[in-house]
Parts: structure tokens; C-alpha cells; sequence
């Protein structure tokens, strides 16, 4: 197999065509929000000793978004 980069754009392509094109991940898309998900969880953990149903909502919330962060 051999392939070549696709000037720059971040795509790789192999000659023969066999697998398709994928693209890399953004990576101001992925720190954006892991940003996000960094704030929500530390608020998350504020609300500890406050109310733990909100905390345990914020720390749920959190883990969803950086499930979000792996897609992008």
C-alpha cells in the first residue's frame, strides 16, 4: 500500500483507493471544548458539599461532553 498527503488539507490518501478518506480532527473545535467540559466539571465538583443531586448532574454532563470531544 502506498498513499501520499493530500497538500496539507489533512487527508491522507492511499493510490490504489482501497480505503477511504478520513480527516483529522479539528484541533480549536477539540480544545474549545475541552474547555467546556474542564468547566463543567469543576463546577460539578463546587456543588459538592452545596447539593449533591446538581453536582452529580454537572460531573454526568461533563463525561457526555467529552464523549462529544472524541467525535469531533
Amino acid at each position: 500500500m502506498q498513499g501520499f498527503y493530500n497538500g496539507g488539507k489533512g487527508v491522507f490518501t492511499d493510490v490504489d483507493n482501497k480505503y477511504p478518506k478520513q480527516k483529522h480532527p479539528d484541533p480549536k473545535k477539540h480544545q474549545t471544548i475541552s474547555f467546556i467540559k474542564s468547566g463543567i466539571r469543576i463546577l460539578g465538583y463546587c456543588f459538592i458539599p452545596i447539593n449533591l443531586l446538581i453536582a452529580t448532574f454537572f460531573l454526568i454532563l461533563s463525561e457526555a461532553v467529552g464523549i462529544i470531544e472524541e467525535l469531533v
